[in-house]
């Protein structure tokens, strides 16, 4: 995902950061983010980078449990995690735990769920061992 736009509000004293994937193979490539599919919106409270009590909240735990997950579809499943695990990531699920195994669950570093599962069977992508990331797409959330 790339930063697509950033709205800055000083006097309220809070920036907006809108992400989303911006490939040419993006079905919403270029368009403004009015008019997209997929974005996630981050909020920076000014002041929190500076307070040594303030932590992220995930939703993911109490106090403030509720948020649930983002999801995004991949082209290669397999490929795509072996890349997110070599790039150090943790995961809440692997595609081998569980029974579900054409879902796997991905943290980022602040402890934030992000699901993938693979645009094609596993069958099909099991022999596949690269991943387009321009194939990449935000599929939706989830909140508890």
């Amino acid at each position: 995902m790339k930063l697509l736009k950033k709205l800055e509000q000083p006097d309220a004293k809070f920036d907006l950061y809108f992400l989303g994937f911006d490939s040419r193979k993006a079905a919403s490539h270029g368009k403004d983010i009015s008019d997209r599919q997929g974005l996630i919106e981050l909020t920076h409270n000014h002041g929190t980078e500076n307070d040594d009590s303030f932590k992220a909240n995930n939703g993911n735990s109490d106090p403030g449990k509720g948020f649930g997950h983002v999801c995004i579809s991949v082209d290669n499943i397999q490929a795509a995690c072996k890349r997110i695990e070599d790039g150090g990531y943790s995961f809440q699920k692997r595609l081998s735990d569980g029974r579900m195994k054409h879902v796997a669950f991905a943290l980022d570093p602040d402890g934030y769920w992000v699901e993938i599962i693979g645009q094609k069977a596993l069958e099909e992508a099991e022999k596949i061992h690269t991943t387009d990331l321009e194939s990449y797409r935000m599929v939706c959330s989830s909140t508890y």
